[in-house]
């Protein structure tokens, strides 16, 4: 006789089944934790440096926080869920962000919303920048801007 090992496949349900429960993942209400959840966006999926987002209308079934993204666009979707969508809480995250960066040993020369996303994109595409740096910077941030508040 031949003992049989249990599997989970083989046991008897007993009148379970399983239940996909979707749960909405909370939107961050404070920068520091918009700057903290880009920094999750881009330790999960990494950076990509070039155009705020890769592929956005070629890739359709790929939802954009799961790709490789630009810092603008990991604090976009971070709190959007949609790098493309404009929100004042990331807008205020990109400014605290962009007046900590330094590219070529200066800080951003103009402070206008764009000339402040131009500025964390340039430094987001320096060369050499990893994934890891970006994520440490945000981290950073965050942390700064809580003391700042505190």
């Amino acid at each position: 006789m031949k003992s049989q090992l249990t599997d989970p496949t083989n046991l008897p349900a007993a009148g379970r089944r399983p239940v996909l429960v979707a749960l909405p993942i909370p939107r961050p209400t404070t920068v520091s934790a918009t700057l903290r959840a880009a920094a999750r966006v881009l330790a999960a999926n990494g950076l990509h440096q070039g155009d705020y987002f890769p592929d956005a209308l070629s890739d359709a079934h790929t939802p954009h926080n799961l790709r490789p993204l630009s810092v603008v666009a990991a604090l976009r979707c971070a709190v959007e869920g949609d790098p493309r969508s404009y929100s004042l809480l990331a807008d205020e995250a990109l400014m605290t962000l962009a007046f900590r960066l330094e590219v070529d040993g200066e800080g951003p020369e103009d402070h206008d919303l764009f000339g402040l996303e131009a500025h964390v994109d340039d430094w987001g595409d320096a060369e050499g920048r990893t994934t890891e740096s970006a994520v440490a910077v945000l981290y950073a941030a965050a942390d700064a801007s809580e003391r700042v508040a505190a």
